[in-house]
């Protein structure tokens, strides 16, 4: 059962350029995607690609000077403001890559027992420190006397904890040991399985592997193909889009191959399909419009020639 649903996402930014003159950048293209419950999806994508932005947008936390149109639903309602901002924390939780979503004046065990709903705060925080390895002394700890990495622990356990029915985990790993990272994959799980629905947003192909059911792909701005994870093996003959095809064969132990050329910028588009100036299989046709989504072999892809 689908619990969020975010179709035909634009979002453009306004800026002040030389001169005083406003302009308007998109950032994101009619993108489309949905989570149902029990179930991780993983938005993979290189830097710049959009992912941060699209879990802000569910959270209804994008800055001032942005413009959204589309929608997004929570349980087959479209979202207000007004809901959004009761849904947040409780039923919508971000995991964010930033530590300044910590509040500064607050000791970090009484923010995570903010995070608790269904059983008792302290046992709980309690509970999850210790499977993070974060020492009890932490709790007593502002966020500036926390390490980087300590941070990201009390960022994740408090996501965790929430039992919240939409987990958004934003680049969660960075700065954590194997050892933890494993907990929090064994954690993710354990939510989907008992009915969250989890949208895991990193550039770590092979994490996102381990750890998702199907992988959304970036790419500016877009996505341009939904893949099972099944479907990643090989030299990539199961999947459908082209750039998909060149990270998965761009990986080290796979073919190791570069692509060539770079992801364009926002303000810096080319017409029809995003990747078709650093696609071989381009044709004229692709340059005309960005191609519509179409279900193939499972999977959902925007290209022309996929097959």
């Amino acid at each position: 059962m689908t619990i969020l649903e975010v179709r035909d996402l634009s979002i453009s930014f306004s800026q002040y350029s030389k001169g005083l003159r406003q302009e308007n950048n998109q950032v994101i293209h009619n993108l489309n995607v949905s989570l149902n419950k029990g179930e991780i999806v993983a938005v993979v994508g290189s830097s710049g690609s959009g992912k941060s932005i699209l879990a802000h947008a569910i959270l209804g936390i994008l800055p001032g000077n942005a413009t959204m149109t589309g929608s997004i639903s929570f349980d087959g309602q479209v979202l207000t403001k007004e809901m959004l901002a009761n849904l947040r924390g409780h039923e919508i939780v971000l995991v964010p890559q930033s530590v300044k979503f910590l509040d500064p004046l607050m000791r970090i065990g009484s923010q995570v027992q903010t995070s608790v709903r269904k059983q008792n705060v302290v046992t709980a925080q309690k509970k999850i420190f210790e499977k993070y390895k974060l020492h009890p002394l932490v709790e007593k700890l502002y966020p500036f006397q926390l390490s980087g990495g300590m941070a990201r622990r009390v960022l994740v356990s408090m996501a965790v904890v929430s039992e919240a029915s939409v987990i958004i985990a934003d680049e969660p790993t960075p700065g954590l040991d194997s050892e933890v990272i494993k907990e929090a994959e064994s954690s993710f799980r354990k939510l989907a399985d008992n009915g969250s629905a989890v949208m895991v947003i990193t550039h770590d192909i092979d994490f996102a592997l381990k750890l998702a059911d199907k992988i959304a792909v970036f790419y500016a701005g877009t996505v341009v193909e939904i893949a099972p994870v099944r479907d990643f093996f090989g030299r990539g003959e199961n999947l459908r889009h082209p750039y998909t095809k060149a990270l998965w064969r761009a990986l080290p132990q796979n073919d190791f191959i570069p692509i060539k050329g770079s992801q364009p910028l926002a303000n810096d588009l080319p017409n029809g399909c995003p990747f078709a100036p650093r696609c071989e299989h381009a044709t004229s046709d692709c340059s005309k419009e960005l191609p519509a989504e179409k279900m193939i072999r499972g999977g959902m892809v925007r290209c022309l020639h996929a097959t």
